[in-house]
């Protein structure tokens, strides 16, 4: 014998009430998947139980956007039948609209924080595991590539200071060996100066003698001391 057919009232019993409540639930979730698949359709299913619990189901659009979708196709409705004396209306739709946006944000944000996740089924757990991996493998990639934009730029500093440093040595180099060269001037200098007053000397006692004899003058070098002619003028300055 076939089932008999239900009459569609509320169930008193409480426990067949909840076990009618799971199998239909199922039923129901198993019916909104089959149709997405079989009709590539957007659905999203949304059912409270008396105790308050959501169960939800969505396609791979996720609920957001389907609800998103939702609003504005109720919003664009709700315009096209609205009137223009209606602006408060308006503005309520918008102010619920908003509302409505605020909780499916904080609802994924604690989804994404790992709380709250009782309401969801295994398929929207594996879907909220791979938004996570996906934002990760993006950090991941953000992080390396700022590291290695940051190891790049020390880099050129290095080699810029090490420029720098092999300029400042060559230019200390430089300086050392013009000190070097003065100071070697400024020797030769030293030990040629009392070389030519020897000189001088002697070149005055020479002619003074010559100028004590008979008015010849004979000029007879001494040894190893180089002869010298000195000016006229210098010898009567001398002899004064």
């Amino acid at each position: 014998m076939g089932r008999g057919r239900v009459t569609l009232k509320r169930i008193e019993n409480k426990i067949n009430r909840q076990v009618t409540f799971s199998k239909r639930r199922s039923g129901l979730l198993k019916k909104a998947h089959e149709i997405s698949v079989l009709c590539d359709a957007d659905v999203a299913l949304i059912v409270f139980s008396t105790k308050g619990k959501l169960c939800e189901y969505s396609t791979d659009s996720s609920m957001e956007r389907i609800l998103e979708r939702y609003e504005r196709y109720s919003y664009a409705e709700m315009q096209l039948t609205a009137t223009h004396n209606e602006p408060q209306g308006n503005w309520s739709l918008e102010l619920s609209k908003l509302k409505t946006r605020i909780e499916l944000l904080q609802k994924s944000q604690r989804h994404f924080m790992g709380e709250e996740l009782d309401s969801l089924s295994l398929k929207e757990l594996q879907s909220l595991e791979q938004q996570i991996d996906t934002g990760l493998k993006n950090i991941r990639l953000k992080k390396n590539q700022m590291m290695l934009e940051t190891i790049s730029q020390l880099q050129n500093k290095d080699k810029d200071l090490q420029d720098q440093n092999n300029i400042l040595s060559k230019q200390i180099k430089e300086k050392e060996k013009e000190v070097i060269n003065h100071y070697e001037i400024e020797q030769q200098t030293d030990e040629m100066i009392p070389s030519f007053q020897l000189r001088i000397l002697n070149t005055c006692d020479t002619y003074q003698a010559a100028g004590d004899g008979d008015g010849e003058v004979e000029e007879t070098p001494r040894q190893s001391q180089p002869s010298t002619v000195m000016p006229p003028w210098m010898i009567q300055h001398m002899n004064k």
